[in-house]
């Protein structure tokens, strides 16, 4: 079995015709399902929130097989996750994929879960800290994508389990737990 650094291929990454899209509809589909979980587990594991349709990807080209996705194979299987509820496009144009690994109400849950287990509720943090400070570090919160941690915290906000607190600039927004 290949790894891409400490990542485990599977083993139709091995298996050219997986790089083309395949012409029968119960062929395809099952490719794009081997594709979808691929995709959705090295981002996971990687913690790659963003794709790039035209940007180097690793997953997108297997070079001891000398085999690359085409454009068009990038998108249909982007487009799949999108359809899943697993990622959004970020952009009109498709070039740029937002990957979600969890789902924004499943970011919420861990986000009330940290809140719990670290008994930081009625306490206030910034954003970037619930991002990358202490307290995060070792959790999946650590490292998370702003725009995927906002729109979880909005999501707990519209729920009442939080007030989001505008700050003079991004890096210094307020959250204030109330579960």
């Amino acid at each position: 079995m290949q790894k891409l650094g400490e990542f485990k291929l599977p083993n139709f990454f091995h298996y050219p015709p997986y790089f083309t899209l395949q012409p029968v509809r119960e062929t395809r589909e099952k490719q794009i399902q081997l594709w979808k979980e691929l995709i959705i587990d090295f981002c996971r594991t990687q913690k790659v929130f963003v794709i790039g349709l035209e940007e180097h990807f690793p997953l997108f080209s297997n070079p001891a097989i000398e085999r690359s996705l085409s454009h068009e194979a990038r998108e249909a299987f982007l487009s799949a996750l999108v359809s899943d509820g697993r990622a959004e496009w970020m952009d009109k144009d498709h070039r740029k994929c937002l990957i979600l690994w969890h789902r924004i109400q499943d970011w919420a849950d861990l986000i009330v879960n940290f809140v719990k287990e670290y008994g930081l509720d009625d306490s206030v943090m910034t954003v970037e800290e619930i991002r990358s400070g202490t307290e995060s570090r070792g959790t999946e919160l650590h490292g998370v994508d702003r725009t995927v941690l906002v729109r979880a915290l909005k999501l707990l906000e519209h729920k009442g389990k939080l007030a989001i607190f505008k700050g003079t600039s991004a890096d210094d927004e307020g959250v204030k737990f109330s579960l």
